[in-house]
């Protein structure tokens, strides 16, 4: 990010789609499906790889006070990452869900930032009311769909509906 975003913009949280890369989509379908969500998104730094398959993009949300990053992953570290997070999930996931995360070796990072207030002094129940959750939920369920993937909230170690 660019230092100006870094003082506009504060990380809240980071959530995980694994899937398989067979699954990988293009830059192009990344595009018309977080562009078909809101004409109030905006998206910015849009980049493949040499067979035009995602890598990365920046959507960006003031109505909501957002912006999302979202990158592309894929290896060893993320079948790891994937039969660990099975590993915990087994009590609380189906079996279809806990296959699914098994045979991910592929995974976006879809890291929420919220916009910072112009006014420094602002206390952090002001700043909670102004970030809309919405856009993170609605380009999560989108990119599942795109992916026929499995979305992850790390931090509490849950599977998102």
């Amino acid at each position: 990010m660019p230092s100006s975003e870094h003082e506009q913009y504060h990380w809240r949280e980071t959530f995980f789609i694994l899937f398989s890369c067979q699954q990988r989509p293009t830059l192009t379908q990344v595009e018309r499906a977080l562009g078909e969500l809101s004409s109030k998104y905006q998206l910015t730094d849009l980049t493949a790889d040499d067979d035009g398959l995602f890598e990365s993009v920046k959507l960006s949300s003031p109505d909501d006070h957002a912006m999302l990053e979202i990158t592309f992953e894929s290896g060893e570290s993320v079948i790891e990452q994937s039969v660990e997070l099975a590993k915990q999930l087994r009590g609380d996931a189906d079996s279809r869900q806990l296959a699914a995360l098994l045979r991910a070796d592929a995974r976006f990072d879809v890291m929420h930032f919220e916009q910072l207030a112009d006014d420094p002094l602002a206390d952090e129940d002001e700043l909670d009311e102004r970030l809309d959750p919405s856009c993170l939920l609605m380009v999560v369920d989108a990119l599942v769909d795109l992916t026929h993937g499995t979305a992850i909230d790390p931090a509490s170690g849950t599977i998102l509906p």
